[in-house]
């Protein structure tokens, strides 16, 4: 790690953005160990094999078609920075306009990198994996994305004490659960984007779509949600002490970073992991997978926040 050469890529931000980028991705990986890439004899194959036996399970238990991404990465930290600083790019530009005030925009400019360089260490020294669906991709036939960050994986075992090729398995059958999701609901894509840009157009004119935020936390609530419905089916091992030891280190974390966990949404997602699985349950229990399957059929038969609280009176709209 250089904090140097990471204060100095943020002070040296310049472009015409309220965010240079491509400072902000040097910055955070000078202070980001990109960790190894090193791999074990037959180690890729095992992370190709995961993908593929989690493929078929989750085919086999959803009873969709579905297929893993063309492109399925093991990264290190500095891969992931630099995969998903576009990401951002396409989801904060829109934005532009609202935070381009003041009278030293080049003064407002070093401040936003900095921000965008802290979030992206902290998140390429945290994230295990990601599906990636490249929203708001400006090529609408780019493909979507598998990656498997290794160094955060091997760290995150031994400090769990799990056993790492255990704890790997699991993270390439829940990504590859929600790459089922897209793929057994091909509007779902289209969906997020256009209520994520009605939200970031009201907030580009100085309102708040409360509606917008609220549809899509609701569609999240249920990704999340239903991914870990098909893992209680389809992972073939127990994995209830590694979502227990997750779930007991984040409780541990010191106040800085939870702080940070709070700032980026990361404490939203797992409200709306324990809102999700709370609906499916209740589902599943009464009425079988099939029924839960029912919330791809179209944007229509999403739940909404009240029935997300409350699943039976989703099964009433819907007739169940």
């Amino acid at each position: 790690m250089n904090l140097y050469r990471s204060a100095r890529a943020v002070a040296g931000a310049s472009g015409d953005d309220v965010i240079d980028w491509q400072s902000a991705a040097d910055a955070a990986k000078a202070v980001t160990d990109p960790g190894s890439l090193e791999l074990e004899p037959g180690e890729r194959e095992a992370y190709a094999r995961d993908v593929r036996d989690a493929r078929e399970a989750v085919r086999t238990v959803a009873d969709v078609e579905f297929d893993v991404p063309d492109t399925v990465e093991i990264q290190n930290r500095h891969h992931w920075i630099d995969a998903n600083i576009a990401t951002f790019e396409r989801v904060m530009g829109t934005l532009e306009n609202q935070f381009q005030t003041g009278a030293f925009p080049g003064v407002a400019r070093t401040v936003n990198t900095g921000t965008m360089t802290v979030l992206l260490a902290f998140l390429g020294r945290n994230v295990l994996g990601q599906y990636d669906p490249l929203l708001l991709a400006e090529n609408p036939e780019e493909s979507h994305a598998l990656y498997f960050v290794r160094p955060n994986i091997l760290n995150a075992a031994d400090k769990l004490d799990v056993d790492a090729d255990r704890f790997r398995r699991w993270i390439a059958f829940h990504e590859v659960t929600h790459a089922a999701e897209f793929g057994a609901a091909p509007w779902l894509s289209d969906h997020l984007e256009a209520r994520m840009e009605d939200g970031i157009a009201a907030l580009s004119d100085g309102s708040f779509d409360r509606n917008a935020f609220r549809d899509l936390d609701a569609a999240m609530t249920v990704v999340e949600g239903y991914a870990e419905l098909l893992m209680d089916h389809a992972f073939d091992g127990e994995y209830e002490d590694l979502r227990r030891k997750l779930d007991a280190r984040r409780q541990g974390r010191g106040p800085l970073q939870k702080l940070f966990r709070r700032l980026l949404g990361l404490g939203l997602k797992e409200r709306q992991y324990q809102r999700g699985k709370h609906f499916f349950e209740t589902v599943v229990t009464g009425h079988g997978l099939e029924t839960a399957t029912l919330v791809w059929e179209g944007p229509e038969m999403l739940p909404t926040q009240d029935e997300l609280d409350d699943p039976t009176l989703w099964l009433q709209r819907i007739d169940r």
